[in-house]
């Protein structure tokens, strides 16, 4: 049984003491302050009060503590344990400090993506409310319903925000109430009540081949800068696009060691925590975009994949500018502001093209673009083979790229077919080069004598039609007849050519 006694421990500043509680329990001791002091007159030479109006009060709450006691079995209980239990009802405990704590967990479990979300949710949260010193016993079933209607015209918020906030209250629940021992600090889970609404579904964002072709061989707008944010956005789509629909987070996110054999093998950040598989996934990198691919490769001393983290502090900087390089060239076009692509536009666009017009099943899509489709379970313990989702993807690549009609124009590099990092030619292989603007081969030409792929270049331009503006890419794809190797290039008029 514990033992209760009233006592003081150090002196103020002041000269006075405070009073505490001390509790005895299981040779250790704990103490609950009280609203009292006392001056030093009023102790005795052994240090205990007598003060009787002091003594008086601190009998009284000694005795209702002692009946509380007296109901519950404390027989397993520390003394901080039993501090706790006492004094449970005489405070409310924080749930903004209590999801500060939780959302730091989450930043130290590696979720810091997931984070931001909650640290949104939670600050409205308090901004509806009036004050960063929310009490859980604050958030009653009305209120949150409230809160929840202030949200209406909210896309997605109206259904993250309470899910987080939710969620938080789920740990706070689990974490701070033992009710087997009878320890319950929070007295009531308002969201029994409580009906979380739908987000309104996304729109749309894929667009047809003719408006990828349109985008990506459209002139950039003018700029004084070494690096155009314009050519960086288009640059970055194209690598979304060509990648299998790859996320920005994960092209920012990738290391040197993720890329080789001709392939990057990387986990998606999305969702790699929750998946047994860890969302791992390998893209083979075509051809076609490999002059892309190599135009932001990372010096010798980078860790990372890319140069993109000399430029941007994190992926969320990194994909906001992106987005404003594809916004830039969307309002170039003309278009109408509601109408801008953005780097989710190429993603979207991947698995619609992939499924409409690569003859792709919804499971195959899903595959290319590293969903589990229902097959959460079967990722979790099969070995992978991904050549299904390279060869889909450079179905897409072709269809868009090297065609300008519904019908496929060319044939992508067969997934068992080896890839050369470097094109070599000789003046005796027989060289067969197209050149391709918006997906239409505009020339061609089969000959031999060519040193090198400068040369070929150079024999096709003068075959190019005299009307691509300045400032457009062309695509110009080399085969060597004799080894049967492809290789595509890039090059803008004004720069290039």
């Amino acid at each position: 049984m514990a033992t209760l006694k009233a006592v003081v421990r150090k002196q103020r500043k002041d000269g006075f003491y405070p009073v505490y509680i001390r509790i005895g329990h299981k040779t250790q001791k704990g103490y609950i302050k009280t609203n009292k002091l006392i001056a030093p007159e009023s102790l005795n030479s052994k240090g205990e009060i007598t003060d009787d109006y002091v003594n008086e009060y601190c009998k009284n709450l000694i005795l209702r503590y002692n009946d509380r006691l007296n109901r519950k079995d404390i027989s397993t209980f520390s003394a901080l344990e039993v501090v706790e239990y006492l004094t449970e009802d005489s405070r409310s405990v924080c749930f903004s400090d209590y999801a500060r704590e939780h959302i730091n967990r989450m930043i130290n479990s590696g979720h810091e993506r997931t984070s931001k979300n909650y640290k949104l949710a939670v600050a409205h949260l308090e901004r509806f409310l009036g004050t960063t010193n929310v009490k859980f016993d604050m958030l009653s079933s009305a209120v949150l319903r409230k809160w929840i209607v202030s949200l209406d015209n909210t896309c997605r918020a109206k259904e993250m925000y309470p899910v987080c906030i939710r969620q938080i209250f789920k740990s706070a629940l689990l974490e701070l109430n033992d009710e087997e021992r009878g320890v319950v600090r929070i007295k009531f889970n308002p969201w029994l009540k409580v009906k979380i609404p739908k987000g309104d579904r996304g729109p749309q964002r894929a667009i047809s081949a003719e408006a990828c072709r349109e985008f990506f061989n459209r002139p950039l707008p003018q700029s004084k800068m070494i690096s155009p944010l314009p050519e960086f956005g288009r640059d970055v789509a194209m690598l979304i696009l060509c990648l299998g629909g790859i996320n920005t987070v994960d092209l920012y996110n990738l290391r040197k060691s993720d890329y080789h054999g001709g392939k990057i093998c990387y986990k998606r950040a999305k969702t790699r925590h929750s998946r047994r598989d860890e969302a791992y996934f390998e893209m083979r990198v075509e051809p076609f975009i490999r002059p892309v691919f190599e135009k932001y490769l990372s010096g010798p001393d980078d860790e990372y994949l890319f140069m993109f983290r000399q430029r941007y502090c994190d992926s969320d900087s990194f994909c906001a500018n992106v987005n404003n390089g594809i916004k830039k060239i969307c309002a170039d076009m003309g278009m109408a502001k509601e109408d801008y692509y953005c780097a989710y536009t190429f993603r979207h666009t991947w698995g619609t093209i992939a499924q409409n017009d690569c003859d792709a099943n919804i499971a195959d899509v899903a595959f290319g673009m590293n969903h589990t489709h229902g097959f959460r379970v079967t990722r979790g313990y099969v070995k992978l083979d991904f050549t299904p989702a390279w060869t889909l993807n450079a179905k897409v690549i072709d269809f868009i790229f090297y065609s300008d009609k519904p019908s496929k124009q060319g044939l992508a590099k067969s997934v068992e077919d080896t890839h050369d990092l470097y094109f070599r030619i000789t003046a005796k292989m027989m060289i067969y080069a197209r050149a391709y603007f918006k997906g239409k081969m505009v020339a061609e030409l089969t000959d031999i004598g060519f040193g090198n792929v400068d040369a070929v270049i150079d024999a096709l331009v003068p075959k190019l039609p005299k009307d691509i503006p300045t400032g457009c890419t062309v695509q110009f794809r080399l085969t060597n007849c004799d080894s049967q190797k492809e290789m595509v290039y890039e090059r803008t008029k004004g720069k290039g050519f």
